[in-house]
């Protein structure tokens, strides 16, 4: 028999060399699992649905000086430890299966350190199935309906797909059926019973994509393999035994029959569309979520596990379980798919459990654990650092070669980050305090894999076939059983218990055995039958084509009423295109105008706070004026007062120096007279002794009555405030010492100022001042206190003596609140050595070594300026 048609995968022209430049970046997850004991350290917080935050250990402080600080990091999205198998799914891996049956590709791979629950996150347990079963659990719930028989797509040698005829299919059935069955492991070998689909997904969890294609015909194909020691190994492959080969037992005895061949490695490909691809990778066909989970569960068993000192169950490989969507659509009838290489498609969806990374030190490996870590731990750091030139050339523009090829497990996966497909990454964290440094380095990997962009992939070509012709089909068959039924015909023609009962309905033929030559009875009677039998099929005949000729007619009308209906259908979606279009346009319009109104809008908010910032300001201006106003009267009137009070001071002090005017010139005029009378009086004495002398002999005459001195009651009260000096002192030593009285001593508060340099002399001359605030240095508090200022200054002199001057001063207030001092005299205090002054000739009337000499000072004032805080 000739097979109608062979066709391969084709090549999705346009879609590897695609000028799309819309990206999207690596989706990745976090996922933490719950600590094995509440009495461990956790180093792990959720902060957010997006933010986790770790916290360094305290014995990794203590040993590492406490230099650690609490670091953050932010995902796509964060699962805590009550997060469900269902909802992570939901989230992650079910965008992905709806990808997958829209003919797009799609990566799934679970990343993290040992025992941080990346197996349990891919398959799960009984009862809480993991992303894979429920990933297979939608896909055929979704387009079980719409399954090609199995055999329809026929995978070749080189990553493609052939389509078979419904017999070509058929036979290839019957041929695998027949063939005899490769001989399985034993039982007893089986570690444990194989778990079964329905105890993973529970039928209320089940979930269903809605939009599938319904005129297209779909078949799933599975695989597995293992990356260990970066060799590729076949999961679903079936060893054969090797009967020449014995296995030894200890004491030398051989054992046959349950040797089983070394598997062979397999290599990685290139398509025709540059896709990579295990060569030789067996793919399973299945038609139903059981059977896929059951080919999984196969390869399962066979996956390279061994008990370290951090995983009892430590996965010595990378998984890849890798689901292949094959997509054809049917014909014009609805009936048979389509004979047409260029409309099938095929995407397919990886689910890689990569294995985890790990520290000799802390497994203590040995041997063939330690070169396994070795080698998981190699392949995982060549997939950082393609991720790292990735970035480099995505962020930076360079065009550095990524290092696919350096392991296997980049390599395979070269094409989904060229663009090729959705890649998600689930990040699994361990929050125990001891895998502190391995997630720091994870969490690390995860947030520089998420600044890589992936370009989106280009949705398909849709066949130009009216939609809806799977349904018309089914609806025409039902039909034409229906109207069948109803003349009492068959339903199914190709039933042959319908025929049977067609055949029994017609005139039972007679016995036509002839017994004897001259019977003239059997051969009239069988024609008779024979004839009656004929009209009968004549009239079915007749009643059969005039049936045809009706079901044609029927069937062109119909015809002719769907393309009617259809030229409508298009005209009304001509018509509801041109709506669309003038909707969209103003969709559009009322877009730019809903902007339009937000910028207005946006602008009258600036505004309205613009204008209350100004009135705000306005308000403050006002009140602020109206205190400087205020304080502006204020100071007037206080100035005023001020002028009032100056005037009356200024009347004071007016009053009191015309005063002092008076009384100095009266001064004046009395030291004249006394000058003009000791004049007069050595004139008179000079006068008398010419006389005398010149009378000679002449007797004593009246001596002429002695001019009066002019009186003193007028200076007395000045006299009394001034520092009189001391009358000069007999030439005997005085028999009591008295201090001399300085002009200071009054009624009045005096300031004595003393600096600490002075040199007490310890003579008679010392000035005593009652009443007096002696300090070393002058303050605004002291001189507040006083009326008068004096201040004591020494100085050495030519002769080597030392002169004492007595400064003094009034003390008044200033307007700015101080204290100021006025100099109105300076009294000079001489001392000379008795030696010095024995040997110098000595004036009459003198009797003391001490003089005082007073020198009136230049008035002068020395302000203390009192200083007010802001």
């Amino acid at each position: 028999m000739q097979r109608q048609g062979k066709a391969k995968t084709p090549r999705r022209p346009g879609h590897k060399k695609t000028s799309n430049t819309e990206k999207d970046p690596v989706g990745v997850y976090c996922r933490i699992r719950p600590l094995g004991a509440d009495d461990e350290e956790c180093c792990v917080e959720m902060i957010s649905n997006t933010t986790i935050q770790l916290h360094p250990p305290d014995g990794l402080k203590a040993n590492r000086n406490g230099d650690f600080k609490e670091t953050q990091y932010s995902f796509k999205k964060v699962f805590g430890i009550q997060t469900t198998q269902k909802e992570l799914f939901e989230d992650v891996a079910k965008p992905l299966i709806e990808d997958l049956i829209q003919c797009k590709n799609g990566l799934l791979f679970t990343y993290g350190v040992t025992g941080s629950g990346k197996t349990f996150t891919m398959t799960g347990s009984p009862g809480q199935g993991g992303l894979l079963p429920r990933s297979l659990d939608m896909l055929f719930n979704s387009i079980s309906p719409y399954q090609a028989k199995r055999y329809v797509f026929k995978p070749d040698d080189k990553n493609g797909l052939e389509i078979q005829s419904q017999v070509d299919a058929l036979l290839e059935r019957q041929k695998r059926e027949n063939m005899q069955s490769v001989p399985k492991t034993p039982v007893s070998s089986r570690q444990k019973a194989d778990p079964e689909f329905a105890d993973m997904i529970s039928p209320e969890q089940a979930c269903k994509y809605d939009n599938v294609d319904e005129d297209s015909s779909y078949s799933v194909f599975v695989s597995y393999i293992e990356i260990y020691n970066n060799y590729i190994y076949d999961l679903l492959e079936d060893a054969p035994f090797d009967p020449i080969r014995p296995k030894w037992l200890g004491g030398g005895t051989p054992v046959r029959n349950t040797e089983f061949v070394t598997p062979q490695s397999k290599i990685l490909r290139e398509d025709q569309n540059h896709n990579m691809y295990v060569a030789g990778c067996v793919e399973v066909e299945v038609k139903s979520t059981e059977e896929a989970f059951e080919v999984f569960w196969k390869g399962q068993k066979k996956r390279r596990i061994a008990n370290t000192q951090l995983n009892r169950e430590s996965s010595r490989s990378h998984s890849v379980f890798i689901v292949k969507l094959a997509q054809a659509p049917l014909d014009a009838d609805g009936d048979h798919i389509l004979q047409d290489k260029n409309q099938v498609n095929v995407s397919q969806l990886c689910l890689v459990d990569l294995a985890g990374s790990e520290r000799t030190s802390r497994t203590r490996a040995e041997g063939n654990r330690l070169r396994e870590a070795g080698n998981i731990n190699q392949s995982l750091m060549t997939l950082r650092t393609c991720i790292e030139v990735l970035r480099e050339n995505q962020m930076c523009g360079t065009n550095k070669m990524v290092p696919y090829r350096d392991s296997k497990v980049t390599h395979l996966f070269k094409n989904y980050f060229d663009g090729e497909g959705k890649v998600r990454m689930i990040v699994c964290v361990n929050p125990k305090a001891d895998d502190y440094d391995e997630t720091m380095l994870v969490m690390r990997f995860a947030e520089m894999t998420q600044e890589v962009e992936v370009a989106r992939p280009v949705d398909r070509a849709i066949y130009a076939l009216p939609a809806g012709r799977r349904h018309r089909n089914q609806a025409f068959k039902e039909e034409l059983s229906r109207r069948l039924e109803e003349r009492g015909g068959p339903s199914n023609a190709d039933d042959p218990e319908l025929m049977n009962q067609l055949i029994d309905s017609l005139p039972a033929l007679p016995a036509c055995e002839l017994l004897d030559a001259t019977d003239d009875q059997t051969l009239p009677r069988l024609v008779e039958v024979l004839e009656r039998r004929h009209r009968i099929r004549q009239m079915m005949t007749k009643q059969f084509s005039k049936a045809a000729i009706t079901l044609k007619s029927m069937l062109q009308d119909f015809d002719s009423n769907f393309s009617a209906k259809e030229n409508f259908i298009h005209d009304q979606r001509g018509k509801l295109g041109e709506k669309d279009k003038v909707i969209s346009s103003q969709k559009t319009e009322l877009e730019r105008l809903e902007n339009k109104s937000k910028t207005l809008e946006y602008k009258i908010d600036i505004l309205q706070k613009t204008t209350n910032i100004y009135e705000e300001d306005k308000r403050s201006l006002q009140q602020e004026l109206e205190t400087r106003e205020q304080r502006l009267h204020r100071e007037l009137s206080e100035r005023k007062r001020m002028e009032q009070r100056m005037q009356g001071m200024v009347a004071d002090t007016k009053h009191k120096w015309e005063k002092e005017c008076e009384r100095r010139v009266n001064a004046k005029q009395l030291e004249m007279q006394n000058q003009l009378w000791v004049k007069d009086e050595k004139l008179k004495q000079l006068k008398a002794i010419v006389t005398e002398s010149s009378s000679g002999s002449a007797g004593p005459t009246e001596r002429p009555d002695k001019p009066q001195r002019p009186s003193r009651e007028k200076d007395r009260p000045a006299t009394q405030k001034r520092s009189s000096s001391p009358s000069p002192m007999p030439t005997a030593p005085p028999v009591h010492q008295r201090h001399r009285r300085s002009h200071s001593t009054g009624g009045e508060k005096w300031v004595d100022h003393t600096p600490s340099t002075n040199l007490d002399l310890d003579t008679v001359m010392q000035p005593i001042i009652p009443n007096a605030i002696k300090v070393s240095a002058p303050s605004e508090k002291a001189l507040a206190k006083c009326h008068k200022y004096v201040l004591t200054h020494q100085e050495l002199a030519s002769d080597g003596e030392i002169h004492t001057k007595l400064i003094k001063g009034d003390v008044f207030k200033t307007r700015g609140g101080g204290q100021a001092v006025q100099f109105t005299d300076i009294e000079t205090l001489k001392q000379e050595c008795p030696t010095a002054s024995s040997s110098r000739k000595r004036r009459s009337g003198s009797g003391t070594d001490d003089q005082e000499n007073r020198v009136p000072a230049a008035s002068s004032s020395h302000v203390y300026q009192k200083r007010r805080k802001p």
